[in-house]
C-alpha cells in the first residue's frame, strides 16, 4: 500500500543581465523570484500577481499545479512568449498574491483568474495550459468563457475523482493525499506559532534552504512565504477541494469541447520508482485517464512524453512549447 501511495503523490505534488548603455551601467532587472509581477487589484481588494510577457495572439495563460506560483514555468513561458503573450500568475494565498476565502476549491481559482484578466483588460482569445491540479482549473476557465478559450494543453493532468478512481482500481487509500496534507498541517501549526524555520527534522522541509549563490533577496522572499499562515492554509483547502468540490464542478461541466485543440501530455517517467508489475498498471490507467479528457474534443490527442517525470515543465519544457505552437497554429487555421 505504501508504494501505490508513493505512486500516486508524485501526480499532485514547480523558479539578470546587466545592461550598459554608453558609459553607464543600468540598474540591474528585478530578480522576479524576489519581487511580483503586475498586482492586479480584484472588486474585493485582494490582489492577483500576474506575469505577462510577449507578444501575439492567441494570449497563452499559464496555471500552475498544486501549491506552484508563476515562477514554476521560468523554462516554457520566455519560448512561448517568443510568438504569443502569455501570462503565467500566483494563485490566492501563493507567492506574492493575497490569500483569498475559503474554500479555496477550482471555482474560486477559475473565477479568480477570469475577473482579474478583466481587470488588467487582457481578452482572448487564449490557450490554456494547465499542469496537474492546474489541469482541472484550466477546464473550469474555459467553462467560464467558452467563447474565448479557442485551445488547451494538459501536462500531466490531473482528472476528476482521482483519488476515487484510483482507488477503485488498486485498492483504498491508492490515490490519497493524506501525506501531503498532513505535512501542510504541521506546517501550519508552526507558523502560526512563528515557530518557522525550525531546527525540528519534522518541520524541517517547510522552509527553504538557501542555495549557493542564491540572491538575499531571493532567499528572502522564498523565506517569507514559507512562513505565512496563509500559504499552509491554502494547501489545505486545496487538497480538500481537489477531489470533492473541484471534481464535482468539474464533472458538472462540458462533456464536450466539440473541435477545440487539445492536447493532453503524459508524464512517460512518471512511476519509473515504482516495482513492476504495478508500475506497467498504473501508467496503463494514467494514460486511459488522459485518453478520456483528450476525448472530450473530436480535434484532442493523448501523447506520451518521454525522459519525463511528472514535473514536465522542468524535464521536458520544449514538449510542452511545441503542442501550445500547434494549439496556436489549429486554432488560428480553424477560424478566420
Amino acid at each position: 500500500m505504501a508504494a501505490r501511495s508513493r505512486l500516486i503523490l508524485v501526480l499532485v505534488a514547480g523558479l539578470a543581465s546587466l545592461a550598459v548603455t554608453g558609459c553607464k551601467a543600468a540598474a540591474p532587472a528585478r530578480d522576479p523570484q524576489a519581487h511580483p509581477g503586475q498586482l492586479v487589484r480584484l472588486a474585493d481588494g485582494r490582489r492577483l500577481n500576474l506575469r505577462c510577457s510577449g507578444k501575439g495572439g492567441p494570449t497563452v495563460l499559464l496555471e500552475s499545479g498544486f501549491a506552484a506560483t508563476s515562477l514554476a514555468w521560468w523554462k516554457v513561458q520566455p519560448k512561448i512568449a517568443k510568438t504569443n503573450r502569455v501570462c503565467s500568475y500566483d494563485r490566492a494565498g501563493y507567492g506574492f498574491s493575497d490569500e483569498g476565502p475559503a474554500p479555496r476549491d477550482g471555482a474560486a481559482t477559475a473565477r479568480d483568474l477570469d475577473h482579474a484578466l478583466r481587470v488588467a483588460k487582457i481578452r482572448g482569445p487564449f490557450i490554456l495550459v494547465g499542469h496537474s491540479a492546474g489541469g482541472l482549473y484550466a477546464r473550469l476557465f474555459a467553462d467560464r468563457r467558452p467563447r474565448d478559450v479557442v485551445g488547451m494543453v494538459l501536462v500531466d493532468t490531473s482528472v476528476e475523482f482521482q483519488e476515487q478512481r484510483f482507488g477503485a482500481a488498486f485498492g483504498a487509500g491508492a490515490g490519497s493525499l493524506a501525506g501531503i496534507r498532513q505535512r501542510a498541517a504541521r506546517c501550519l501549526e508552526a507558523a502560526e506559532r512563528r515557530a518557522l524555520p525550525s531546527d525540528d527534522r519534522a518541520l524541517a522541509r517547510c522552509t527553504p534552504k538557501p542555495r549557493d549563490g542564491q540572491a538575499a533577496d531571493v532567499a528572502d522572499a522564498r523565506m517569507a512565504e514559507a512562513v505565512n499562515p496563509a500559504n499552509w492554509r491554502t494547501q489545505i483547502s486545496e487538497l480538500d477541494s481537489l477531489w470533492t468540490t473541484t471534481s464535482r464542478t468539474v464533472a458538472a461541466g462540458r462533456a464536450s469541447y466539440g473541435d477545440m485543440p487539445l492536447i493532453v501530455l503524459t508524464a512517460g517517467e512518471a512511476y519509473d520508482d515504482a516495482p513492476e508489475p504495478g508500475r506497467t498498471m498504473v501508467r496503463a490507467f494514467w494514460t486511459t485517464l488522459h485518453q478520456e479528457v483528450a476525448a472530450r474534443s473530436t480535434r484532442g490527442a493523448q501523447r506520451s512524453v518521454a525522459k519525463s517525470s511528472h514535473m514536465m515543465m522542468f524535464d521536458q519544457p520544449d514538449a510542452i512549447v511545441a503542442a501550445v505552437a500547434e494549439v496556436s497554429a489549429t486554432s488560428k487555421a480553424g477560424r478566420p
